[in-house]
């Protein structure tokens, strides 16, 4: 599954797309893979209680999945999966 990243989490995954292959299903699948490549990702979306931190957002399918089944939304290989840090502007 390819995985755009934004603004800081390009610098961590290494660019602006990720190829990942998750070991199930659901949006928590894709994000605990990524986590696995990339160890430091994992303070910059995730809470202690392996929530997403306020204002981290993941889109799939254009969609944010707090209005579809949040972490446990399903996903697809072919689906359009976005993946937002908390960012700040003026």
């Amino acid at each position: 599954m390819l995985v755009k990243v934004f603004a800081n989490l390009r610098q961590i995954c290494g660019g602006v797309t990720v190829n990942v292959q998750p070991d199930g299903e659901r949006v928590i699948d894709v994000l605990d893979k990524m986590v696995e490549m990339f160890p430091p990702l994992k303070d910059e979306i995730f809470s202690t209680e392996k929530e997403l931190l306020p204002f981290v957002h993941v889109y799939v399918n254009g969609r944010n999945i707090i209005h579809l089944d949040d972490l446990q939304t399903k996903v697809d290989e072919k689906d359009q999966f976005a993946l937002f840090p908390p960012v700040a502007g003026g």
